[in-house]
């Protein structure tokens, strides 16, 4: 394992380019895409398990078995998190692995796992911040109906008192979902991930069903957790931009808005589905029938923290009629929409910005912006970026070192938005780069590399790539390098 190259940095920088104290730096991993195992120790398969093994699903056949190895490799990986200087670690539970059947009894290896995982960083002094779900249901709750089925809000209930019992005294910060708008529209919807299943109303109905499940998994947690733990939900909010001024454009725009973001934000901070998502979905559910009474009081429960995750922005028009394009939103190619009721919406890339490899347009300022807006909207709600990155072509160099300048400045901009949010009052605690290592990056398989760690899968060596050291310069100093991205 290659050794984090020591770098001439002043211990202090200046005040002018420092975050505030406290500020939280860290990096972020999900159980699936990392971890490997698949079928060791009692975990039996999740939904991403089964989709990845269906032909044409995940580019290459590949499949999350092995990952990165992390359940075998842990203490190798905090070591290296310890090295480069992280703070904190946001990892997620494989639901699978601690409660099979989801429902009944957990199985007490896999809740060792992450007991051993947990103790690991407390050791090393990085703080482990836990999510509950990171789209991985157990296949027998998806055999059963899945998150189009209340019942499956019940179930998750049960296993957020199990992870709450089995780790509540070590972890600080809980989250319950990150991106159920992922779970619901692209598993549900579009079909382009886990289950994939491509049903409008039913990944409507999973939305509210993930909303639910939050609530009571929010209920559940206070209940059984010390008060000064806190508790969060991490949203892919969308930064949508009509593509020009016209009233047609800005009406596109509110539409994505309502089932991209308020369909999550309404009910969970406000207690209240939006009026005009309703209006364009009525079509498709029954809304006064799926939503029963004492839902949204449930799903409204406050929260302590909100993690934000942005890696870019979304630029939508109205099209002439019959020349919609819901293909090029950046989540997939699909001949189905995971945007009910506005499927009609076109979708666009900013001109004249660069782009990753996922060919996504590199905008810095939409990171400031979204910030700013849910500090707009929500006024004294905390918030955490909670996913932040960029995949590029990365490969070793003969001299056995990977160089990312392109990550590196993807990260300086992104990090210099953070900070202007905070300048300008946006409540911004920490930020958690996506992700610490390469790994299954879901549909692309292997294919796309998001991480400030290279993996070579054949050997499971791991490189600190460029963006890497860079990074844990930028926690030594506390702020950015005045010179900027080298």
């Amino acid at each position: 394992m290659t050794a984090v190259r020591p770098d001439i940095a002043p211990k202090q920088a200046p005040e002018a380019t420092r975050f505030p104290t406290g500020f939280v730096w860290g990096a972020a991993t999900a159980a699936y895409q990392v971890e490997g195992a698949a079928a060791e120790d009692g975990r039996t398969p999740s939904i991403w398990d089964t989709f990845s093994r269906t032909p044409g699903k995940v580019r290459n056949g590949d499949t999350g078995d092995i990952a990165a190895d992390h359940y075998h490799l842990y203490r190798d990986d905090v070591a290296l998190m310890k090295r480069l200087g992280l703070k904190a670690y946001r990892f997620s539970i494989s639901w699978s692995r601690v409660q099979p059947t989801g429902r009944g009894p957990a199985v007490e290896r896999g809740l060792d796992f992450y007991r051993k995982l947990v103790d690991e960083l407390l050791e090393a002094g990085i703080t482990p911040v836990a999510t509950l779900y990171h789209w991985d249901l157990p296949q027998e709750l998806e055999d059963a109906g899945g998150w189009p089925q209340r019942v499956t809000a019940d179930r998750f209930a049960d296993y957020a008192a199990i992870m709450a019992g089995a780790l509540g005294d070590r972890v600080g910060t809980w989250t319950t979902f990150n991106e159920p708008w992922c779970s619901a529209f692209l598993g549900y919807g579009s079909g382009v991930h886990a289950p994939g299943r491509t049903e409008p109303a039913s990944a409507l109905r999973a939305a509210h069903h993930l909303n639910l499940a939050h609530g009571r998994a929010i209920e559940v947690l206070r209940g059984q957790l010390p008060a000064a733990v806190q508790t969060s939900v991490t949203l892919n909010l969308h930064q949508v931009r009509p593509l020009t001024a016209s009233a047609a454009d800005a009406d596109s725009a509110r539409r994505i808005d309502a089932v991209g973001n308020r369909i999550f934000t309404g009910p969970m901070l406000r207690g209240e589905y939006p009026e005009d998502l309703i209006a364009d979905t009525r079509h498709l559910v029954d809304w006064s029938q799926l939503v029963r009474d004492g839902d949204l009081a449930a799903i409204s429960r406050p929260v302590d923290v909100l993690g934000v995750n942005y890696y870019t922005p979304t630029l939508v028009s109205t099209p002439a009629e019959g020349a919609g394009d819901t293909r090029n939103d950046g989540h997939g190619a699909s001949d189905h929409s995971p945007w009910p009721g506005s499927e009609h919406v076109a979708f666009h890339l900013a001109e004249g910005k660069e782009r990753t490899a996922m060919n996504w347009s590199i905008d810095p300022n939409g990171l400031y912006s979204l910030l700013m807006d849910v500090t707009r909207d929500h006024p004294g709600l905390p918030l955490m970026v909670t996913e932040n990155g960029a995949a590029f072509d990365d490969y070793v160099s003969p001299e056995g070192r990977v160089e990312d300048p392109e990550r590196i400045a993807y990260l300086h901009g992104h990090l210099d938005a953070v900070q202007r949010a905070v300048a300008d009052g946006a409540d911004v605690r920490g930020y958690f780069l996506w992700s610490l290592m390469d790994n299954f990056e879901w549909a692309y398989g292997y294919s796309k590399r998001f991480g400030a760690v290279y993996v070579d899968y054949a050997s499971q060596r791991r490189i600190p790539k460029a963006s890497a050291h860079w990074y844990a310069d930028v926690i030594r100093r506390h702020g950015l390098p005045q010179t900027g991205p080298a």
